[in-house]
């Protein structure tokens, strides 16, 4: 982290705990799920400290603020120095997540539902 001025994508993911493996980051960003100041990137687009990348792990969606680079995954601890999250960001999650969370369970019964279950999902529906 000391006197490093810029990191592969790829591997600021990883080290900042993003991901478990870098080739998980690696999928990602080439999947389009990562853009850094506002441009759709590459695995091995170089990060600097001030940049803004957009990550999107379903259902998730980070706005990060680049504050340091590394090259080697340290602890949470250290990859939480990495990055700041913005305030849009960090709200827009929160909501998100108390929403997952409040949402109703799916019950799912054993077998073919019965006549009884197919009225209730139609209601539930709409449809009656």
């Amino acid at each position: 982290m000391a006197g490093e001025t810029a990191a592969r994508l790829d591997k600021w993911l990883w080290a900042a705990r993003f991901f478990k493996t870098r080739s998980a980051a690696t999928e990602a960003v080439a999947g389009g799920k990562v853009e850094v100041n506002g441009e759709r990137a590459k695995p091995a687009r170089a990060v600097r400290p001030g940049d803004v990348v957009v990550l999107r792990l379903a259902p998730f969606r980070w706005e990060l603020q680049v504050t340091g680079v590394a090259d080697r995954r340290g602890t949470t601890a250290q990859a939480a120095t990495l990055y700041r999250e913005t305030l849009e960001s960090l709200t827009a999650r929160t909501e998100l997540a108390d929403q997952l969370r409040m949402a109703p369970a799916l019950e799912f019964s054993e077998g073919r539902p019965s006549k009884k279950d197919r009225r209730a999902m139609a209601k539930l529906r709409g449809e009656r």
